[in-house]
């Protein structure tokens, strides 16, 4: 099902002009434009719109909102239990300011500010830019991936992964084989190119640390494991042995 952008404006709540604007700002491309103008809104994009608004509630600038949602491992899963964390202290936070108006109401007068600090917040919030800083870091590859996909609609992104999910059946189709062996290391290379074609210049030395990611961090190694078991540590060890040849 596709809306058409007042369509999204009245689901949503989002004006007819924001949508416009993040369009603008390569945050929210439409899934496509129709011959006469229309620009349609698939469930897809609609999805990617909630997760905006999910850190928009939680007062996230728009740049940040972009660049970390440009980031090619950015997982929604991840996000959500992260939307979840915050918003549940937030929520704790207005009950204690509703405790502070019921208790001043019923007289008490003493200066309480406790219920005003938002320093919780604000530490996870913190905690979770670093966790993505950490991951890829302002570096020359991210701010090239975030130019890169600035650009992709929902054709391209479409393009984009399914060549991944190619790659990666391939590399499991392959897992009786070593990882040294000719038909692995030549995947490897298929997976470096794609990463440099799509996103940024993969060298090496960013491919060695992806390998490591993809088994240091289990979410990466939940998500590649999908394909197969234990398909993230031997891709792991297709790219070590590639990336010290």
């Amino acid at each position: 099902m596709e809306l058409k952008i007042k369509e999204v404006a009245k689901l949503t709540g989002v004006t007819v002009r924001t949508l416009h604007y993040y369009d603008e700002i390569g945050l929210l491309h439409p899934s496509h434009i129709t011959d006469v103008g229309y620009r349609l809104y698939d469930d897809e994009a609609l999805a990617r719109l909630q997760q905006i608004l999910f850190f928009k509630e939680l007062e996230f600038p728009l740049s940040q909102i972009k660049e970390i949602m440009a980031n090619p491992h950015f997982d929604t899963t991840d996000a959500l239990l992260h939307h979840k964390a915050l918003l549940i202290k937030k929520r704790d936070r207005l009950s204690n300011l509703i405790d502070l108006v019921n208790t001043t109401l019923e007289g008490e007068h003493e200066m309480n500010f406790d219920a005003f600090d938002m320093t919780e917040i604000e530490k996870c919030k913190e905690q979770y830019v670093e966790e993505a800083a950490k991951r890829w870091g302002d570096s020359d590859a991210y701010k090239e991936s975030v130019a890169k996909t600035a650009s992709y609609g929902k054709k391209e992104w479409n393009q984009v992964n399914e060549l991944a999910n190619e790659i990666m059946k391939a590399f499991a189709d392959n897992m009786d084989k070593e990882p040294s062996d000719p038909v692995v290391q030549s995947l490897v290379k298929q997976w470096q190119d794609h990463i440099t074609k799509n996103f940024y210049h993969c060298t090496n030395e960013i491919l060695a640390g992806l390998g490591l990611m993809y088994i240091g961090d289990e979410r990466f190694t939940k998500n590649i494991d999908t394909h197969k078991e234990g398909l993230a540590q031997f891709i792991s060890d297709a790219i070590a042995v590639y990336c010290t040849e």
